[in-house]
């Protein structure tokens, strides 16, 4: 498969941890439940963002199943590599790998959501499509993983099959570029049953 998905247990930060007591799935659990702030927003940021040349901001609105209704609370967590194609892997205070790119909010009354990250890189000899990986959490359900975010102007894209360009097509970003960054817009439509890998 061209889009064989960065295998997302290895965890993301814990950053804001700061009860003594570390939950006993603490190293295996879905990154998206380690955000650092207490309040998160509907807007956020990836580290290293500044100094990025190739800036996205990545807006949108999540909808519940029916595609009309706006989600609100819904956690909305992406982590990415940087511009080679890298996945740059650090370590919490407590030794949780984590990767670095990464980003977490959490949808208003009217679902909206914002991310600010930059357009990342893949390996030379991968058959894998440049993406920005993903995962949810609806209030009340447990998280589980979308499909990536891709690139519609991906040169590896006519090279999919028509069944993985239609499973494709939904997380597709259409890039603009307004002044000094790109901007796409993707709305995400909650499905109405999730079947979580065991």
């Amino acid at each position: 498969s061209f889009f064989v998905s960065f295998n997302t247990t290895i965890s993301a930060q814990d950053s804001a941890n700061t009860s003594m007591e570390i939950p006993i799935d603490y190293l295996k659990r879905n990154p998206i439940y380690d955000y650092s702030e207490n309040q998160l927003n509907n807007v956020d940021t990836v580290p290293d963002y500044t100094s990025k040349l190739n800036k996205i901001k990545i807006s949108g609105i999540i909808y519940q199943s029916d595609g009309k209704t706006p989600a609100k609370d819904v956690i909305l967590f992406i982590h990415q590599p940087n511009e080679d194609g890298d996945y740059i892997l650090k370590r919490d205070a407590n030794r949780k790998r984590y990767v670095y790119h990464r980003a977490w909010v959490k949808t208003d009354t009217d679902g909206k959501y914002t991310f600010y990250t930059f357009i990342p890189g893949k390996y030379d000899r991968s058959k894998e499509l440049k993406q920005i990986h993903r995962s949810i959490k609806e209030p009340g359900k447990e998280a589980y993983e979308l499909i990536s975010f891709f690139f519609d102007d991906d040169p590896l894209i006519p090279e999919l099959t028509l069944a993985c360009r239609a499973r494709a097509v939904n997380s597709m970003l259409r890039l603009q570029k307004k002044d000094s960054m790109y901007v796409a817009t993707r709305d995400i439509k909650l499905p109405k049953s999730i079947v979580l890998e065991q």
